[in-house]
This record gives C-alpha cells, sequence and structure tokens, in this order.
C-alpha cells in the first residue's frame, strides 16, 4: 500500500493546470477531471478536499470552477499531500517488541525502555521525507512540466478548457 495515495497524484496533476501562468485561471471539475481521465465525482471529492485547505477556492454558476488560493509558489508538494491524504503517519509502531515469547506475558522495562529503534528510524523517515515534500511548490513543478512539453501544449491546453467553458455557457444559453 502507498504512503501517499493516487488522490495526491491526480489532485497535482489537475493543479498543474491552474498553476502555469500563463495557462488556466480557473477550470471546472468537470474539465479537470476530464481533462486527467478520472471520473467527475472523484475529482470533485479531491477539490473539496483542496478548497478546505484553502489551496483552491470555488467559484457558482456557468462561468464557475476552481482556482488556486495562493500563489502557485505559496503551495508546497507537502501541502496537497496533507490536504488531500490527511496528516497519516508513515509508519504506526506496533511495540511488537513487547511481544517476545521469552517474555511471557509480562515485558522486562528494559525491552520497552525508550523509543522502539525501528520506530525510530522510521520517525527519522518520515520527518526526512516530510521536509522534501515542503521543499517544492506547485511554481516549481509546473516549471519542469513544461520544461518538457513543447511549446505548443500550453496554448492546447488553455485551448480546450476555453472551448469547454464556451460550450458549457452556450449550453445553458
Amino acid at each position: 500500500m502507498s504512503y501517499i495515495s493516487t488522490g495526491v497524484e491526480y489532485g497535482l496533476h489537475c493543479l498543474l493546470y491552474l498553476a502555469d501562468p500563463e495557462g488556466v485561471r480557473e477550470a471546472s471539475v468537470r474539465d479537470l477531471a476530464e481533462m486527467q481521465g478520472v471520473s467527475v465525482d472523484y475529482a470533485a471529492k479531491l477539490f473539496t478536499r483542496l478548497a478546505k485547505a484553502g489551496l483552491v477556492s470555488a467559484t457558482e454558476g456557468i462561468r464557475g470552477g476552481f482556482t488556486l488560493a495562493r500563489a502557485p509558489q505559496a503551495i508546497t508538494v507537502h501541502d496537497v499531500v496533507e490536504a488531500i491524504d490527511g496528516e497519516k503517519a508513515l509508519f504506526d509502531c506496533r511495540e511488537i517488541r513487547a511481544q517476545c515469547a521469552l517474555f511471557d506475558d509480562t515485558a522486562p522495562a528494559w525491552a520497552t525502555r525508550g523509543t522502539c529503534s525501528i520506530h525510530a528510524v522510521m520517525q527519522g523517515a518520515e520527518r526526512s521525507m516530510r521536509e522534501e515534500l515542503k521543499k517544492h511548490t506547485l511554481a516549481d513543478l509546473a516549471t519542469r512540466a513544461n520544461a518538457k512539453a513543447p511549446a505548443t501544449h500550453g496554448k492546447h491546453v488553455v485551448q480546450w478548457f476555453s472551448e469547454r467553458a464556451a460550450n458549457r455557457r452556450s449550453d445553458r444559453a
């Protein structure tokens, strides 16, 4: 089982469309879901969590959609992980060291004194992982993603989202 869910991956990819300074400023959850190939319900669930965390803002109505609530430079990957997955621990120590068959039903104090050495390593790994996730922002990710894409890709993305929004407005007129 992954520590970081697939929802974080989808959420980050959707947010990248909103993070590009020359890209899409606002998009409906339906369009973001379709662009990523996920169900609208799933994307809506992710964006509800992102909105509760203050990472995106929603506007309602025909022209409604989601925008970033903060500058892409101010939203870290860690922020998105916590918004979508919550603050779950990387490791759940079960204090197995107290269950040695030689101890019968009562472990001696020396066996359980202090933090378990395995748990200590896992806590250090979690701290390192969280610090690494805090170093990277949506702006960083957008820059890296855009560097890989042909120059025309961003224009195609903006056009795709614009056409979808225009079609929604004309369907409701």
